[in-house]
């Protein structure tokens, strides 16, 4: 009889392995706030989801993506800095560490979806800086703490592709003129050039003769 029903419980326990390691070989995309998305109600002065417990209870690697489903009423910032997260405002963030993203819109209260790519491991912060951080304030706010995982994918993994120049104009995709030095005479030269001014010379003289006789 203990035997029957030790057998179930390790189909059980092997089921929960492949599914952890099922896991453990695949990128997820996370939405922020689950079905209750990134928003704050300004009337209420409450957002819509306990961000803070939200993260607590999800496990983040490299090469998983934050998914804020929100609108333009909220902000998606993103830092390292720990002292501009708890400043709730970016006033004295630094571009290096401090990064805010937008879905590319200005349009007061247009819906927006944005991706944020888990790509440095370690703690990181976010927050919304709206309302001059009055929603941060009240709990538009959370950090993680990204796992190495399987590491970064190679389309996360490229340099970014060089500095955008501009093609030369007219003028300067000209070549500039080939410069011709001066060659100095070869001896050989030197002694044919000689030869001919005593030859000249003394034709010269002939001609003074014939003329004065």
């Amino acid at each position: 009889m203990a035997a029957t029903k030790a057998a179930p419980l390790r189909l059980i326990a092997a089921a929960l392995l492949v599914t952890a390691a099922a896991a453990a070989d695949a990128y997820t995309n996370h939405t922020v706030g689950g079905d209750a998305g990134w928003f704050f109600d300004s009337t209420a002065n409450k957002t819509s989801a306990d961000y803070a417990a939200w993260a607590a209870n999800t496990t983040f690697n490299l090469g998983d993506y934050l998914i804020f489903n929100t609108n333009t009423n909220q902000t998606v910032i993103q830092t390292f800095n720990k002292t501009t997260y708890g400043s709730c405002i970016t006033d004295d963030a630094l571009d290096s560490d401090t990064f805010q993203y937008d879905g590319g819109s200005n349009e007061f209260g247009s819906a927006m979806t944005i991706g944020v790519a888990l790509t440095i491991e370690g703690t990181q912060y976010y927050f919304s800086d709206a309302d001059d951080g009055e929603q941060c304030q009240h709990g538009m706010a959370f950090e993680i703490k990204v796992g190495h995982g399987l590491g970064l994918p190679p389309s996360l993994n490229q340099p970014p592709p060089p500095a955008y120049v501009p093609p030369p104009g007219e003028d300067e995709g000209q070549s500039p003129p080939a410069t011709v030095a001066n060659t100095p005479p070869t001896s050989s030269n030197h002694a044919t050039m000689a030869g001919a001014s005593f030859l000249a010379s003394a034709l010269l003289l002939v001609l003074i003769s014939f003329v004065g006789c």
